[in-house]
């Protein structure tokens, strides 16, 4: 998040101060402007907060050197002046770039919070240790806004939800409200446990489907590069020399030939359809094609899915409390499956039939059209027992089980397929360059 300042003069003259924090500047400019529109304000200066090296020293004390975020170079040197410092020069960091902090840190923030809460310890105390270990810098200042702010007395969930482009939708609103309930251990472990899930299963499906397309994928661009302009080197001495040659040779020929007078054509059809796809999949249009679609992949489509009905139960166990207020927590859950085509039909299919009907739990789950038999007989006896919310857990722990077992297997699978298509192009290749080894020249005629 990008924290401004703006200073504005009302119709009356008078002077106003006001800081927001949006994802970019751009969006904060276009906030302000319509702040403006609205109020009849007339802005005149709007300030970026940014990051800025200082140097100060303090009588005859060696100088001390340090970074600190501020909207401007008067309003550092001013505090540090105010602390007894003498500022020997203050200046703008150049570079000032505040990448997203690695999944893995967050998780172990998260994580550490979790045990630490579990052994009663103040959580603005557990802040101020994490802050003074985490070594990645924009996890930590982060964490030290999010402080200073809670000391001031700000909604937990709105400091939070300030950062989600930092901590992410999901875990933001998850610490919020875990700051407001008399349950923070609890959620927190909740929330790592969800964490640790979703890196895992992203890991895996990494390892499943985007790290075998790639294979091939580079198997496919060596192959041509071979077929187009290693092998005719070769090949077209014999078609010089008039020597005949073997079917299998003079295919390879006529594909190279047609690769090599129709290269843009072909680097058109490697090169631009996987960055049209990827563009699409970007937009939202995109993205709900791709997350529907994505569950009817043989094989890998039934692990995912199964995957996002796990983590819908174990945030919906998270959060449930009683059948008088299952819709947040359905709508929470449906948001953190990462699936848009997934959250698109609980929210417009099981949310309204839930509201505007009264239905059940189970009759709007079955309604949306995204959960298997399995969990729809889970919550169906669940809902008639009234214990609802542990058979949740139940489901998500065993398909959590299943899951895992199922996709080292498929990966295993994978695997060998890949191996096994990488050893057939190799063959392919090797008898191409053993056949053409075998051609002779013609014997001359006396």
């Amino acid at each position: 998040m990008i924290e401004v300042r703006f200073n504005a003069v009302k119709p009356n003259g008078q002077s106003i101060t006001g800081n927001l924090s949006e994802p970019t500047f751009k969006e904060a400019k276009q906030k302000i402007n319509k702040l403006a529109e609205r109020h009849q304000l007339k802005i005149s200066s709007i300030e970026k907060k940014g990051s800025f090296i200082y140097k100060i020293k303090r009588g005859k004390e060696k100088p001390i050197i340090g970074e600190q975020r501020a909207f401007s170079k008067d309003e550092v040197a001013n505090a540090l002046r105010k602390l007894g410092y003498e500022v020997v020069s203050v200046n703008r960091k150049l570079l000032d770039f505040n990448f997203k902090p690695p999944q893995q840190d967050i998780v172990s923030f998260v994580k550490i919070s979790a045990e630490l809460l579990d052994q009663k310890l103040p959580f603005s105390e557990i802040l101020t240790l994490l802050i003074n270990d985490i070594e990645n810098k924009t996890l930590k200042e982060t964490l030290k806004q999010i402080n200073n702010e809670l000391k001031k007395g700000a909604d937990s969930e709105a400091a939070f939800l300030r950062y989600q482009s930092i901590f992410g939708k999901f875990t933001a609103y998850m610490l919020g409200l875990a700051s407001k309930s008399g349950n923070m251990a609890e959620i927190y472990k909740a929330t790592a446990k969800f964490l640790e899930r979703q890196q895992e299963f992203r890991k895996n499906l990494r390892s499943a489907l985007i790290t075998p397309l790639v294979t091939l994928f580079v198997l496919f661009l060596a192959v041509i590069f071979y077929v187009g302009y290693i092998f005719p080197e070769t090949a077209k001495l014999f078609v010089k020399f008039d020597i005949d040659l073997p079917p299998l040779t003079a295919s390879t020929l006529a594909i190279s030939d047609f690769l090599i007078g129709n290269t843009l054509l072909v680097a058109a059809v490697c090169i631009i359809p996987p960055i049209v796809f990827w563009q699409f999949s970007k937009t939202k249009k995109g993205k709900y094609f791709v997350d529907r679609y994505m569950l009817k992949i043989p094989i890998m489509g039934s692990l995912i899915h199964k995957t996002l009905i796990e983590v819908f139960s174990r945030v919906f166990y998270t959060l449930y409390s009683g059948s008088a207020e299952s819709i947040e927590p359905i709508r929470i859950a449906a948001e953190a499956t990462g699936n848009t085509y997934f959250e698109q039909q609980i929210k417009t299919i099981a949310i309204p039939l839930m509201i505007k009907k009264g239905a059940g739990v189970t009759e709007a789950f079955e309604a949306s059209g995204v959960f298997t038999e399995t969990a729809l007989s889970r919550f169906h006896s669940g809902e008639e027992t009234g214990t609802i919310k542990n058979t949740a857990l139940q489901l998500a722990n065993y398909y959590e089980s299943e899951t895992v077992f199922r996709l080292k297997n498929v990966i295993e699978l994978i695997q060998v397929m890949i191996a096994m298509v990488i050893m057939i192009v190799m063959i392919g290749l090797t008898l191409v360059s053993a056949e053409t080894a075998t051609i002779s020249p013609k014997s001359p005629v006396m």
